[in-house]
């Protein structure tokens, strides 16, 4: 019995069902980001997503929904062989701005409150201290898409700061301007927040195992809200990891090998 196992069977209360979860080191961190944004997908109606290049853990909680049995449309712009797209971005810009694209997902170098991002870079215009990506269609797909998910693994200061220094993508726009999506859910690799763009702000929805309210919030640059006792993110099931190992990692693993190497062990058959 590994400690975490120890404390939740001495937890007053505990149900079998919660006994029986896998314990905190028998999943990876991955794991547990990828079923929160599929649990995240589910909590509103999705028809179509789009995800984006080098975005393997979204990309594993789309093809879980798949494995699960929901009926979903995926557009995956960097999978290798099977691309939908024929003329690159364009199409998928197209299709967004058509309202046809349910739900994309974006990252950042710097996310702040507001659920602004930073793909540029820090220091003076144009970001010459620490270079970023760069912004590419952020911006529109923010504006367009149904709504995003914004996910990062790091979870700190650096990451999720007070003000971006640089916004690529704003979350918040001003009244009168027209803008049908915004940010559900910011997931990291400590918590999940979710976001409010009437108020412009976040509330912490959960933390991860092993981590607190004062935890999460000595980690973050930003202001966020708590409203009552903050939950623990739930752990993936054991049906959950059996998929995203098994034929989730199937479908991935062409484009993203490195990825599966590193979290399952799988490497691309020659």
């Amino acid at each position: 019995m590994s400690a975490a196992d120890g404390l939740r069977a001495q937890r007053p209360g505990a149900s079998t069902k919660e006994l029986n979860r896998p314990a905190p080191d028998s999943y990876r961190v991955e794991e547990l980001l990828a079923v929160s944004i599929a649990r995240l997908i589910r909590a509103r109606p999705t028809r179509h997503i789009a995800v984006g290049a080098a975005s393997p853990i979204p990309a594993a909680a789309c093809w879980l929904c798949v494995k699960q049995g929901d009926p979903l449309r995926l557009s995956l712009l960097h999978k290798r062989s099977g691309n939908p797209f024929t003329e690159g971005s364009r199409e998928l810009f197209d299709l967004t701005g058509q309202g046809r694209i349910d739900l994309f997902f974006l990252g950042g170098g710097e996310i702040d409150g507001q659920a602004n991002l930073n793909l540029i870079g820090t220091g003076e215009w144009p970001g010459m201290g620490v270079r970023f990506p760069g912004s590419f269609g952020s911006a529109f797909m923010y504006f367009m898409a149904g709504r995003t998910i914004l996910f990062r693994e790091e979870h700190s200061p650096r990451v999720l700061v007070k003000q971006v220094a640089h916004i690529s993508a704003p979350g918040i726009s001003e009244p009168g301007v027209y803008r049908p999506g915004h940010a559900q859910a910011l997931v990291t690799g400590r918590c999940i927040f979710h976001f409010h763009p009437e108020q412009g702000r976040f509330s912490l929805a959960s933390v991860h195992a092993g981590e607190t309210v004062e935890s999460v919030r000595a980690m973050t640059g930003f202001y966020f809200e708590v409203e009552g006792e903050v939950p623990e993110t739930p752990a993936p099931t054991p049906d959950e990891l059996a998929l995203l190992r098994g034929t989730v990692c199937d479908e991935m693993v062409e484009t993203y090998p490195e990825f599966c190497s590193r979290v399952w062990g799988r490497a691309q058959a020659a």
